[in-house]
């Protein structure tokens, strides 16, 4: 079933919204700008959100619910533990590489941009890197029985992203096509060590 023609706009403008954010960060992205890109007039884009900060809520959710679709896809048909942490990993270094290619990761952008400035763009993000974490250590806490400690479930998570991080630098920044070979050695070495 196809969108309505309202709903396609919205959607639109959120996309847009969150690819000129993952490049410039959302305080560089004005309203001319996103409505230009849709061919809309400002005043337009307040007939689908009554704010700008609305809008930017919007993209930065949906831009969430994708990077969680991308990471996790055929992760869930796998057993708990060690199969779905090597899916999400390779999932993720290819996020990296797709985003990246796209001019930026959305998520790494607002996370730079937002880690100083309170408010509600800032709680959202928090809550939804919140909740991917706990996804990732339950993952993490799946590796062994009797399972490893909640610190070390979460240390492991942050390594996990470290890593993640790491290989975007070298690979994106460093032109070095053996950052995924390093990325991925790093995190083998991170799990035989956490499962035995």
């Amino acid at each position: 079933m196809s969108m309505r023609k309202g709903e396609a706009t919205r959607a639109r403008i959120v996309a847009e919204t969150g690819r000129q954010a993952a490049i410039r960060g959302f305080g560089a992205v004005s309203l001319g700008d996103v409505a230009e890109a849709v061919g809309l007039s400002k005043s337009g884009l307040f007939k689908h959100f009554e704010s700008k900060e609305a809008m930017e809520l919007a993209a930065l959710d949906q831009g969430f619910d994708r990077f969680l679709a991308f990471n996790w896809a055929n992760a869930d048909e796998l057993p708990p533990g060690r199969p779905r942490l090597e899916a999400v990993f390779d999932n993720w270094l290819d996020w990296t590489e797709v985003e990246n290619a796209a001019g930026g990761c959305l998520i790494n952008q607002a996370a730079v941009e937002l880690d100083d400035q309170p408010g509600p763009l800032r709680d959202l993000l928090r809550m939804r890197i919140q909740r991917w974490r706990a996804r990732l250590k339950a993952e993490f806490l799946a590796l062994r029985d009797p399972p490893i400690s909640e610190t070390e479930a979460e240390q492991a998570a942050f390594q996990m992203k470290s890593f993640i991080l790491g290989h975007s630098e070298q690979r994106r920044l460093l032109d070095d096509e053996r950052a995924r070979a390093y990325a991925r050695a790093a995190f083998k070495a991170l799990l035989d060590r956490t499962q035995a």
